[in-house]
């Protein structure tokens, strides 16, 4: 499923099965998560998007042929950091999230949209094996952008969740196992979802519109909604701080100076390291997580899109070939 212009929707098309050269591996695709960022491509708000391309960084599958980490059948992930020049001085610095040449899966890479996807064996994950395939795609970019979000947030226990879908929902749980209280804030008026997080262990649940009971230590903004910073700001405590954990948003709007004084930060995250993937893998080994996805024929990958869109989802969406 390609997207051939931004707007337009997704075309089912037939494609010669990608040859993975020297250290790629070539992959039979089992599973592919639905992400926010794909519809950021598929309506054309990234930049230096090249079309046609096959979106989907969310990938589960199975070692077909190819590269020297992985044997034939393993099982692995794709995630959206598909490769790095290794030579910059972010590369070097161990920040190869920032790299200015880095290639993105499902964004300057054709991705998991497909029933064969084809990567660098190096940016590849091992996948713990307590979960199934689709249960394990959304921890390929919900979870581990969540987890560098997570990280960014500081130890405080009183932690602030605005947008509570496939990211919110696996942080959550994380957050909860570790001692965190969680704060789930939705679009108004979203009772599904508010009930939805409580299910998960939150202590509150409301809408964005609204202001905690009690001050945050830490807020994290997964919905991507620039208005969302300042109303954030209000409900964190001196020293407090948001992060954004989005790779676009809508404008912030302006905001008086007083909202980010007491030492308060904003901050945003960018992408992921290996690092980062390993790190939360390894964790989500021992950390049972729940995850709650919805699967969807691969041909039905618009209608996967729209349900994101529209927020018809709990959880995450995922498609299977």
């Amino acid at each position: 499923m390609r997207v051939h212009a931004p707007g337009k929707p997704l075309a089912l098309d037939e494609v010669p099965v990608p040859q993975p050269g020297p250290g790629r591996v070539l992959v039979k695709v089992l599973a592919c998560g639905v992400c926010r960022t794909d519809l950021h491509v598929a309506d054309g708000e990234l930049a230096d998007c090249r079309y046609p391309v096959t979106p989907g960084h969310e990938i589960v599958g199975r070692v077909e042929a190819g590269g020297r980490r992985f044997a034939e059948g393993d099982r692995v992930g794709i995630p959206w950091l598909g490769w790095t020049c290794g030579e910059c001085e972010f590369c070097r610095a161990g920040h190869e999230n920032l790299c200015a040449r880095a290639l993105f899966t499902g964004y300057h890479l054709d991705g998991g949209f497909a029933e064969f996807a084809a990567a660098d064996e190096r940016f590849c994950f091992a996948l713990p094996e307590a979960y199934g395939d689709a249960e394990a795609a959304p921890l390929l970019c919900a979870g581990l952008i969540g987890y560098r979000s997570y990280a960014m947030a500081g130890e405080g226990r009183r932690l602030g969740l605005y947008g509570f879908g496939a990211a919110a929902h696996v942080l959550a749980q994380v957050a909860i196992a570790q001692g965190r209280e969680i704060y789930a804030f939705t679009r108004p008026g979203d009772a599904a979802a508010q009930a939805f997080a409580k299910r998960l262990g939150a202590v509150w649940a409301g809408g964005s519109d609204e202001l905690p009971p009690e001050p945050l230590d830490a807020a994290i903004l997964f919905a991507p909604v620039g208005a969302l910073v300042p109303q954030a700001l209000k409900a964190v405590k001196k020293g407090g701080r948001v992060v954004c954990g989005g790779i676009h948003m809508s404008d912030i709007p302006s905001f008086p100076y007083a909202l980010l004084w007491g030492e308060r930060r904003v901050q945003s995250v960018a992408n992921l390291t290996r690092a980062d993937g390993k790190a939360f893998l390894d964790l989500a080994a021992t950390t049972p997580i729940r995850t709650e996805v919805k699967t969807y024929p691969l041909e039905h990958a618009n209608e996967a899109l729209a349900d994101l869109r529209d927020g018809r989802l709990e959880g995450a969406a995922v498609l299977v070939p």
